[in-house]
């Protein structure tokens, strides 16, 4: 089950259906995000992924997924297609850039929900790759 459900959360994504992740999450969601702030709750991921479809275009490939046996953790990898199109503060300009980064997941689930997700990526190399 938790396998099944974190690759829903990514397929939506890949589909940039916003609602369609959020349907995966637990109404006690945590986010966490390397180099930034936790954001709590289903309204404030909501409002982060408003802002990143606005400022990236991603598309996730070579996605494989792994869960413990009682279906509570959970972790993927993947590779970040992206196109970084409009500025986001404190981060160099956008131009369409594109850039190619791994990245991964960590997930906790609950009663086959998402209760919070942690996502990892090498910041310096994304800024390296924009900055070309």
């Amino acid at each position: 089950m938790s396998k099944d459900t974190i690759q829903q959360y990514y397929d939506a994504f890949n589909a940039g259906d916003m609602d369609g992740m959020i349907a995966c999450l637990s109404d006690d969601f945590v986010h966490d995000v390397n180099e930034g702030d936790r954001r709590m709750g289903k309204e404030a991921f909501g409002a982060f992924c408003a802002h990143m479809s606005e400022t990236y275009k991603e598309l996730l490939t070579d996605i494989v997924v792994f869960a413990n046996d009682d279906g509570t953790r959970g972790a993927a990898e993947f590779v970040v297609n992206g196109t970084y199109l409009k500025a986001d503060p404190g981060l160099p300009e956008a131009h369409g850039q594109k850039y190619l980064l791994p990245a991964g997941g960590f997930f906790t689930l609950k009663d086959g929900l998402i209760t919070r997700v942690t996502t990892y990526y090498n910041l310096q190399e994304w800024i390296r790759q924009v900055s070309q």
